[in-house]
């Protein structure tokens, strides 16, 4: 068999040793292009084009190809890039470039289908969080990923900052003790789109067909700005994408959760509301000083949203007592605080705190984040593509993750104030909440199922 630089990729017996020739032999640090990953990003909205701009820089990523159904939007991108192709069809894309990897950027509500297509038509994917809308199409990404044997990363890119990775080594080898609890946000929930308002009553007959496209699985509404730009607020098509969203900072918070207490592979066995969900804002915002055990935050102000909110508490296998009740303007937004037996370290991606505060001060100097938060991220995506390996933040331990999400919304909208609400992780539903099991899906327009795998 001829070994070619595609057979290379797909071969993890032999992919490790041979592709670090190139370099030994003396490459002056630099990748040849043969052993390279190309690269496609599908989605070019603010987080698509920043992913691009983010494989365009790491190492031994060669960004090939662009994808976008809206035509303005690519228009705009391919100014001044020559050397790229654009495309509105990802799945021509990926055979047309050979590509080994697609990074899927597109809106929540399509992304599961995106992925699933790009792995049938043979591309290890990076899906943009949170990767899923519903518990059931995310284990339906997972199962693809698993059988089709695809390289996986979901976007909770704190799984590959050195920071993170370290605070959480120091929790798991005892630095503050057996682990008691966990502090997290009470991030606000999506808010229920308005079909009362006249403009959203607009007729959708004569929408263009590239609407057709991005409405996917949902209700096809008429193309209006509140929709296209804005769909990250409505729960149609985000489980709350706001900044102080659930899985807008929800995903990377729970996500940072997950990876301290050491529940990446698991969830919570009981869920409690504690207070009737409602309309709420994301908390105070008075100025205060930081004590020398928070992190602080320069994002606060950008937390100052209002939607469906309460306060719930998580029980997990381990004993670890979640409590998701932090306001937006104090404690991490993109992390947690974890309390144990002998002190307390908070994580907050770029910065960490503890008491007794001797623990964040002993931080190494190569567990400091000195490089683009993503871009570490990528890299570990690109590497496991070409070894075999599983990433940081793999499809299972994305699915994880994202299924809290779901689970804070759900149990907020159909459970009763104080009842214990039991969760198999394992089955994946609920035990005595049989409304809440109706929300681990939901149907999807004709023609947008997903495909069997």
């Amino acid at each position: 068999m001829q070994l070619t630089r595609r057979t290379l990729l797909k071969s993890t017996a032999v992919a490790a040793p041979l592709l670090v020739a190139g370099r030994v032999l003396g490459l002056d640090a630099q990748t040849a292009p043969s052993e390279r990953v190309r690269i496609g990003v599908v989605g070019l909205g603010g987080r698509g084009t920043y992913i691009a701009n983010v494989v365009s820089q790491a190492k031994d990523c060669e960004l090939v190809a662009v994808c976008d159904i809206f035509k303005p939007r690519v228009d705009s991108y391919m100014k001044n890039r020559p050397h790229l192709k654009s495309y509105d069809d990802f799945r021509k894309m990926i055979e047309a470039e050979k590509l080994d990897g697609v990074c899927c950027q597109t809106a929540t509500h399509q992304r599961a289908w995106v992925a699933i297509h790009s792995m049938l038509c043979g591309a290890n994917v990076y899906i943009e969080k949170p990767m899923a809308l519903t518990i059931k199409e995310g284990r339906a990404m997972a199962d693809a990923a698993k059988k089709l044997k695809k390289v996986t990363q979901v976007g909770t890119q704190q799984r590959s900052l050195p920071l993170c990775r370290w605070a959480c080594e120091q929790i798991a080898n005892g630095a503050i003790g057996k682990v008691k609890t966990v502090l997290v946000p009470n991030f606000v929930g999506p808010n229920v789109v308005p079909d009362h308002d006249p403009r959203f009553q607009l007729d959708p007959k004569d929408c263009e067909p590239w609407w057709d496209i991005w409405t996917n699985q949902a209700k096809l509404r008429a193309c209006i700005p509140e929709i296209q730009y804005g769909w990250s607020n409505w729960g149609d098509y985000d489980a709350g994408g706001l900044c102080f969203g659930v899985s807008g900072w929800g995903t990377h918070s729970f996500d940072q959760m997950q990876m301290a207490i050491g529940t990446s592979l698991t969830g919570p066995t009981q869920l409690i509301l504690e207070e009737p969900c409602e309309i709420r804002d994301s908390g105070k915002f008075t100025n205060r000083p930081y004590s020398e055990d928070e992190t602080g935050a320069d994002y606060y102000h950008m937390a100052k949203v209002v939607g469906p909110r309460a306060r719930v508490k998580a029980l997990f296998p381990n004993g670890v007592e979640a409590r998701f009740e932090l306001d937006g303007d104090r404690g991490p937004g993109l992390g947690c605080i974890v309390v144990g037996e002998k002190g307390k370290l908070e994580i907050n991606r770029h910065k960490i705190a503890s008491n007794p505060k001797e623990l964040a001060a002993s931080l190494p100097e190569e567990a400091k984040n000195k490089r683009d938060e993503t871009i570490y991220h990528v890299e570990n995506w690109a590497e496991c593509i070409k070894t075999g390996a599983k990433c940081n933040a793999d499809v299972e331990i994305g699915q994880r993750s994202t299924t809290i999400c779901e689970l804070i919304n759900i149990v907020r909208a159909t459970a009763p104030v104080g009842k214990p609400i039991f969760w198999d992780a394992e089955k994946e539903e609920f035990g005595n909440l049989p409304e809440g099991n109706k929300l681990l899906s939901r149907p999807r327009r004709e023609g947008w199922e997903l495909p069997t795998v």
